[in-house]
């Protein structure tokens, strides 16, 4: 454990030398908030409560498909990296250094829709369900870590960076981000319980307000999170012997 918080702060060190980095995976979901949520509340504080509950989500996607993704990639081309790789302590410190890292900047990008949510919006949440809400962040992060990571262990970082632009957009509208529950144009409500966003929003949507998952949904979230760890391991392992072969 103590090696994983080694390698952790060593990674939170080298994003918040470019802060930048920590800038750009907070200020899309909450310009979202600006802009798609705050002038359309009204007050109705139910519909702001979960309009914020799906841009939390929004920046949980955001932060972890981009950091894991681009990151692994950029750092798959230093030459630190195979050196770590050399080291007797073996990969699991380092991975879940990483991923304890990408936890706390995920929280770390939360932090403006929050506020945006609490100060412009009839948004509110009891203190158990803020406590709550902050337990199923780490859960729904699961499988854009695991996407992030396949992209970022597949692909060169020229290519993980687009690949990471098309993949995330599309998720966020197919899984009805965009929209409040139930509202979504009807193509969208179709297609919405097969994406991992649709699973991930509506646990947050239940965790603030107490909606209704769908079996469905919660279901394809899981398969989603199995296929998910299957592919970033896969990658991980051809990465690996690409670079010992």
């Amino acid at each position: 454990m103590q090696l994983a918080l080694v390698h952790a702060r060593y990674q939170l060190l080298e994003t918040i030398r470019i802060p930048v980095a920590v800038f750009g995976s907070a200020f899309f979901p909450a310009a979202a908030m600006i802009f798609f949520v705050v002038p359309f509340t009204g007050d109705d504080a139910v519909g702001a409560t979960f309009a914020t509950a799906s841009m939390i989500t929004f920046s949980v996607m955001s932060a972890n498909i981009f950091q894991y993704g681009v990151g692994v990639a950029e750092d798959r081309d230093q030459p630190w990296n195979p050196y770590t790789r050399t080291l007797p302590a073996g990969p699991a410190p380092r991975f879940a250094g990483r991923v304890l890292a990408g936890l706390a900047l995920t929280y770390l990008s939360l932090i403006p829709v929050v506020v945006i949510g609490a100060t412009l919006t009839p948004a509110r949440v009891t203190a158990t369900a803020f406590l709550l809400t902050a337990v199923i962040v780490a859960v729904i992060s699961v499988p854009f870590t695991l996407m992030g990571l396949s992209i970022g262990y597949s692909l060169p970082s020229k290519a993980a960076i687009v690949v990471a632009q098309v993949v995330f957009l599309p998720l966020a509208f197919g899984g009805g981000l965009l929209s409040a529950p139930g509202e979504a144009p009807g193509f969208i409500e179709t297609i919405a319980p097969f994406l991992p966003t649709r699973g991930a929003a509506e646990l947050m949507w239940w965790a603030v307000g107490g909606y209704r998952v769908e079996p469905l949904s919660l279901v394809m979230l899981g398969v989603w999170v199995v296929l998910l760890a299957a592919l970033a391991a896969w990658a991980y392992r051809r990465d690996e012997g690409r670079r010992f072969s």
